[in-house]
């Protein structure tokens, strides 16, 4: 039977107009997606400048402190040689405001003059003479730290100009004040206390070091659970689980608990380690097992993917030759996944460390002006610290509340340093 010839299409002119028309408009899209991409890169990078801005802009003050050069006299008649723990330190400390200010007569001006000083200059001055029993019967100078509003009006953050009703400090007392910068007994030096000091209701004297204690100790207990049973949940359902319906069901719920709102594991630590176990309140410990509960999800699937990106080769060649099973995953397979894990682990102590809402949940935001001294005290930790800080009225306790992010994202900044070295100088191309 014959049937007609079959049509056969003319071949396309790529040298056409109606060519030429689609190579422009395709390489009009390829230059707007490259376009698109940089502009979303410049928002990006925009939007954490600001941020950052803000936070250096608030917070730089805190990293700062105005001091007043001060003598004391550590009369014996207020002091006794010894003991002299159970001295009257605040005669010793009205004595040396009489000193500095002699035109002064009425116990109403002393008093607000001795406001100046910070709330904590008795213990100051009772540790220094505690520390040099010497100095009993001896007068000596010590730079304490400005109280609040007298450091916020040194530092600028108060007006002098402004009309009197509509700031903290009177003329009267920034008349005092200015007659000590007049004399040069007033400085603004590194603010260690920062760092050294633990929390405290007067802002010149709140510190991080408990928060930076207690957080140590969570990420350690968090570390110490997390990484060996994250490594050994791993290896075991990548290389020995049988592929059914229950590891899939395991594997799903993985992917799962990843992603469940981290207040989730606040309430379960609550829950089961507090009210079932009985464990105490805002200790490291249990801060450093519901961390570990929130990092584990994510710690198994690293090293999952880690074990997939070795090549089957290594296994093959190690069975050659004669190794076990084992041998195989723990001289050859996991030594060169290692460095995966290790980044996977890091990523997942920064998350943690930046966690807040499953520590408040189990305690750790107690007020605190001692570092803890092991995993069962209380503790508060960087993120609690913050939170404690921003919930302030104090006006002093704003900057510090952006120095203590400045100080968190320093060490998320290090931790994510340290992942991405690992990775480039240990990582294996194949």
């Amino acid at each position: 039977m014959s049937g007609a010839a079959p049509t056969v299409p003319e071949p396309f002119d790529w040298s056409s107009p109606q060519a030429a028309a689609r190579r422009r408009r395709r390489y009009a899209a390829d230059r707007r997606l490259r376009i698109y991409g940089l502009v979303s890169v410049l928002v990006a990078v925009g939007l954490l400048g600001i941020l950052i801005a803000s936070l250096v802009v608030g917070g730089y003050s805190a990293f700062v402190q105005t001091h007043i050069a001060v003598e004391f006299t550590a009369d014996p008649e207020n002091v006794p040689a010894g003991d002299p723990t159970s001295g009257n330190y605040r005669a010793v400390i009205t004595n040396a405001v009489q000193q500095l200010f002699p035109e002064l007569e009425s116990r109403s001006e002393l008093r607000t003059a001795g406001d100046i000083l910070s709330k904590g200059t008795a213990n100051m001055v009772r540790n220094h003479v505690v520390a040099n029993p010497e100095l009993v019967g001896r007068s000596f100078t010590l730079e304490v730290p400005a109280s609040d509003p007298f450091d916020q009006l040194n530092k600028g953050v108060i007006d002098r100009n402004l009309p009197e009703d509509r700031r903290r400090v009177s003329d009267f007392e920034i008349g005092l004040f200015e007659s000590l910068e007049a004399r040069g007994l007033v400085s603004t030096l590194f603010n260690w206390a920062l760092f050294v000091n633990s929390d405290s209701r007067f802002p010149e004297l709140a510190g991080l070091a408990g928060a930076l204690v207690g957080s140590f100790y969570a990420l350690l207990v968090c570390f110490l659970v997390s990484f060996p049973v994250g490594i050994a949940a791993a290896i075991y359902l990548e290389e020995f689980a049988p592929k059914n319906r229950w590891t899939d069901l395991v594997e799903v719920n993985i992917n799962n608990l990843a992603a469940v709102p981290s207040i989730v594991f606040g309430l379960l630590g609550l829950a089961v380690f507090i009210q079932l176990f009985g464990l105490p309140r805002s200790a490291p410990l249990v801060g450093g097992l519901v961390l570990s509960l929130m990092t584990l999800p994510t710690m198994i699937i690293v090293t999952r993917a880690a074990l997939k990106s070795i090549p089957p080769s290594v296994r093959e060649a190690a069975l050659g030759i004669g190794a076990s099973r084992h041998e195989v995953i723990l001289h050859h397979v996991l030594p060169l996944a290692l460095p995966g894990i290790l980044t996977g682990t890091i990523i997942g102590l920064a998350q943690a460390l930046g966690e807040t809402a499953p520590l408040l949940l189990i305690g750790m935001n107690a007020f605190l002006t001692t570092p803890p001294g092991g995993v069962m005290d209380p503790a508060t930790a960087l993120p609690t610290q913050i939170f404690i800080w921003a919930d302030s009225p104090e006006r002093g306790f704003v900057s510090r509340t952006s120095a203590a992010i400045l100080v968190l994202l320093g060490f998320l900044i290090v931790m994510n340093a340290i992942a991405i070295h690992l990775r480039q100088r240990f990582e294996r191309r194949w």
